[in-house]
């Protein structure tokens, strides 16, 4: 696939605030590619520097090699959907969708077809002189999307678009995107900083934090060959250990040497040793590898996930198998699940399931952050 948008050394800054360093990045024509990260990050920044709702403060942007920087965004072949589908609420569904033809004065047939198609697409087919008000936020999120896409748009841009949906209908809605996406054929730039909805609906996925792109990748690559710590982290559960590479396929951590698939590192060259809780085994204590107690054991439904103490350092472990709280067991661990990576700046700042627990993970979500929708605004 050829490039369609092309970012090279943008940076933005907001009073002061640099919130993009350096950022450089393409987007393949007829792609899903995902912004992905905590609040703040700049993933926000990045997609309306694309739309052109923002200028950057160095850098350029190029739609099919052509600079783009300064055309304001209704130059630019794109569209946004928002979180706040920022629908009229004056009109109905067909005149919402239909409302940018109608300003570029399109014959009301051909008006009368391409709302029907979207209305088909989008699966709301009747729905067309409903009050948008009456109409769920599923059903809203879809109109939203429709009278978006009815200008037929090179590139589509998606601002956190099902962070107001409830979990069910998030799921039903990544589906449905993903699909609206390969039946028309156009590049959809998603963000968001829920990493199952990433990963499910990604051809690419770019991982940022702190202002910097840390990993671009498709959703295997980046779930099983994390670049640095806070991408493991970030990306679903991770152990993160300290280890010393002894040479290649050989890694020290733990009091012990294991065998790994990993190479090219320098000789006793100091790493970070990510293994995610899924693929670890539990086993006896006599036939582990490691030794530790089970500190906390969750019911999740399709498996028991197990905070284990080992030499003091909380691992966590997913296993379809009971083990009683309190119980010694031991871990089993195969080279294939032993990922190395380099230290980083954020090398021994995850990994360690000490404070860990439901509540926790919670409090630090986004979406609970009163401040969020405040900062991404900033961005």
């Amino acid at each position: 696939m050829s490039k369609i948008i092309e970012l090279k050394g943008v940076s933005k800054s907001y009073d002061g605030e640099q919130v993009l360093h350096d950022v450089n990045l393409y987007i393949r024509d007829k792609e899903f590619i995902t912004l992905l990260g905590p609040s703040g990050c700049g993933k926000t920044t990045t997609l309306r520097l694309i739309g052109g709702f923002e200028m950057p403060d160095e850098g350029e942007i190029f739609f099919e090699g052509n600079p783009v920087t300064n055309l304001p965004p209704h130059k630019r072949p794109v569209n946004t959907v928002f979180q706040k589908y920022a629908l009229f609420p004056h009109l109905n569904v067909y005149d919402n969708i239909a409302f940018a033809l109608k300003l570029r004065k399109v014959p009301q047939d051909i008006i009368d077809e391409q709302v029907r198609d979207m209305l088909a697409l989008v699966s709301l087919r009747g729905f067309g002189s409903k009050n948008v008000n009456t109409l769920s936020g599923g059903q809203q999120q879809r109109v939203a999307i429709a009278r978006a896409l009815i200008n037929r748009p090179r590139v589509l841009l998606l601002d956190e678009p099902l962070g107001a949906l409830d979990l069910k209908l998030r799921k039903d809605m990544q589906n449905e995107l993903k699909n609206i996406q390969q039946q028309t054929g156009i590049t959809f730039v998603y963000v968001t900083h829920d990493q199952e909805e990433a990963l499910s609906m990604s051809d690419t996925i770019v991982v940022m934090e702190n202002g910097h792109i840390q990993q671009i990748g498709t959703p295997t690559d980046i779930y099983n060959e994390p670049e640095n710590a806070f991408v493991a982290d970030f990306i679903g559960e991770s152990n993160i250990i300290d280890g010393v590479m002894r040479q290649d396929y050989k890694v020290f951590f733990d009091g012990r040497e294991f065998d790994c698939l990993d190479k090219g590192f320098g000789k006793n060259e100091p790493v970070d040793v990510v293994i995610r809780p899924e693929d670890v085994d539990v086993v006896s204590p006599e036939k582990g590898m490691l030794r530790g107690v089970a500190t906390s054991v969750t019911f999740k439904g399709v498996h028991w996930e197990i905070i284990v103490d080992i030499n003091n350092f909380k691992w966590m472990i997913q296993t379809t198998d009971y083990v009683a709280p309190g119980a010694e067991i031991g871990l089993f661990i195969e080279p294939d699940a032993i990922h190395i990576m380099k230290k980083s700046e954020f090398s021994g700042m995850y990994g360690d399931y000490s404070s860990f627990s439901d509540e926790l993970d919670e409090l630090s979500d986004p979406d609970l952050d009163a401040g969020e929708e405040e900062r991404d605004d900033q961005e």
